[in-house]
């Protein structure tokens, strides 16, 4: 009686850590989702962008997925258990083996996501710079996209303010406002080339890449810390599954 009351609180904690885990992994992957689309649609916009970067987009879908299934099985375990069901254990174990081998691949795609889109985003960088000059300011979806980014980002063009020069969407030499004012020491209508180099913005590509070093690391350790409670789960509620059986045999 002692040891399954113990297995049973033991399915509660790990599930319940589970379930945290779960609720916290979707809440990156919906940022993850959420921050990346401007970027995203930029790259689409531009022609023969590599589709090395399409896996922008696909994390996120990754990161959602396990997170809501991680909250499903947090509450079935916690079920199986109290009900000291065996068919619910057993899809308890197998749902969580999935999940743990999709994890794993999850992780090792994270850790080498970075020189991935690195690589990426330097060999599209003069298509990105050649798009800006030629549709900013006339193609209003397109400006409204790299509006929303910048703002989004605290960023200015590709690299810095020079994407925007010689821009015929551009009209009186003024550039695009989150060039001069992220720093909050600016508050004007108008942003001209020399208030935007006495800003020194900090370009998008540049402004990425501090993101995708920051995170990354973050969300694979995630992973990997749920990866190894669900190996406890898992042993432990094959333990549970036994023990229901020889008990049932027993009666």
């Amino acid at each position: 009686m002692c040891c399954a009351a113990f297995l049973k609180i033991m399915m509660f904690l790990f599930n319940g850590i589970i379930f945290l885990a779960g609720a916290a992994i979707l809440a990156v992957g919906i940022w993850f989702r959420v921050d990346s689309e401007s970027l995203v649609g930029i790259v689409d916009s531009i022609p023969g962008a590599p589709s090395e970067l399409s896996v922008l987009a696909s994390i996120s879908y990754l990161l959602i997925g396990v997170g809501a299934f991680l909250l499903i099985i947090g509450f079935l375990g916690c079920c199986g258990a109290v009900t000291e069901s065996r068919c619910m254990l057993l899809t308890f174990f197998c749902i969580v083996l999935i999940l743990f081998l999709a994890e794993v691949a999850g992780a090792v795609v994270l850790l080498a996501f970075n020189g991935v889109v690195s690589d990426a985003l330097e060999k599209i960088g003069n298509e990105v710079v050649d798009s800006i000059k030629q549709k900013y300011g006339s193609d209003p979806g397109f400006t409204e996209l790299w509006d929303v980014t910048m703002d989004k980002l605290s960023c200015c063009g590709y690299t810095n303010y020079t994407n925007f020069e010689d821009t015929p969407g551009i009209m009186n030499s003024s550039l695009p406002l989150p060039c001069c004012n992220m720093r909050g020491n600016y508050t004007g209508d108008t942003c001209t080339e020399l208030i935007a180099q006495e800003s020194d913005i900090i370009g998008c590509y540049d402004r990425l890449l501090m993101l995708i070093e920051a995170n990354i690391p973050i969300v694979a350790g995630v992973a990997l810390g749920v990866a190894a409670l669900e190996i406890a789960a898992m042993t432990v509620s094959m333990i549970l599954y036994k023990k229901i059986g020889r008990d049932a045999r027993r009666k």
